[in-house]
């Protein structure tokens, strides 16, 4: 009896080490060693303020605002067509260029097939289309059909920002040592960004196209440790006033939390004038997302923009 109590005991000992060792694999990222200036590269990337833009020539905010051109990368799946149906009839009608890439072929809509059912292949798969088809496109803003992005806000964020440098850019998240953009409010990557990511994709050893067995991560994971080894970091995109642009969550969430936060002051507490997305949006909400920002308008009220970001040329924009 003994030696059977002690074989249990032995049992839930190394039972609960190993348990332990997969939590610590959880919150590990696989093959990154950190280093002390490698502690925080995490950075805000604010839209210019009005007092900047007033510095610039008119001639230089024109040209300013030809340079911004955007290439949409939305991920959809036959299983949610009608998503994909309402992404495609509002917000990405903005993007200067927007492609739709699906796991699979359908004749329903018009999609580039990956032919792909994993999550994180099927996302790089996109993205080398994108950087090779992009032309003179220099900035990708990569989405799920639930996303709602109002694309002109995303060019003031980077007006003044050179894509020939690495920018990574979203709602940045922590997990253990790694940050990165969450995925469900858009990730906005700079031609200079994409063209190291495709580069690394090579290389098995640091960006594994299947991820790694014993501890596979989220797409939106893996993008970052993949960038990480480029030497390119998540960067938070926020207004003049810190709030942040892209938001993970549908408009009506992030009213209903700041009624709770907020009370006093329930539209300051929730979101951004500037906003650039909401994510986990049905298709009802996208449409009505669509009315309030395009068609609203109050008559004879002037918002005395400082810059006019036109449509792209032959589109049916609303």
């Amino acid at each position: 009896m003994l030696s059977e109590g002690s074989s249990f005991m032995k049992g839930m000992a190394l039972g609960g080490i190993f348990c332990l060792v997969l939590a610590l694999l959880g919150s590990f990222t696989p093959g990154m060693q950190s280093s002390p200036e490698d502690q925080h590269h995490h950075h805000h990337i604010k839209a210019p303020s009005t007092d900047e833009l007033q510095r610039l020539s008119e001639p230089q905010m024109v040209e300013l605002t030809k340079k911004v051109r955007v290439y949409c990368v939305v991920m959809v799946q036959p299983k949610v067509l009608v998503y994909w149906a309402t992404a495609k009839d509002t917000w990405s009608k903005h993007c200067d260029q927007a492609v739709f890439y699906s796991s699979e072929s359908t004749k329903a809509l018009e999609a580039v097939d990956l032919n792909e059912k994993d999550e994180w292949a099927r996302l790089r798969k996109a993205l080398k289309h994108a950087y090779d088809n992009a032309g003179d496109l220099r900035w990708f803003f990569v989405a799920r059909p639930t996303t709602f992005a109002i694309i002109e806000n995303l060019k003031y964020l980077l007006l003044v920002k050179d894509p020939n440098e690495p920018f990574y850019i979203g709602h940045t998240v922590k997990s253990g040592e790694l940050e990165y953009v969450e995925y469900d409010s858009g990730i906005v990557l700079s031609y200079e960004a994409l063209e190291r990511l495709v580069k690394v994709f090579k290389d098995e050893e640091k960006c594994p196209e299947r991820g790694r067995a014993l501890w596979k991560l989220s797409e939106e994971k893996q993008l970052a440790v993949c960038l990480k080894y480029t030497g390119v970091f998540a960067e938070n995109g926020e207004d003049v006033h810190g709030k942040g642009l892209f938001n993970g969550k549908s408009v009506s969430s992030l009213i209903e939390e700041s009624m709770v936060k907020n009370p006093q002051d329930v539209v300051e507490g929730c979101c951004s004038d500037l906003a650039v997305t909401f994510g986990g949006m049905s298709p009802s909400q996208m449409q009505v997302m669509m009315f309030g920002v395009y068609r609203l308008r109050p008559y004879g009220h002037d918002f005395h923009d400082s810059l006019i970001l036109l449509p792209p040329e032959g589109s049916d924009n609303d």
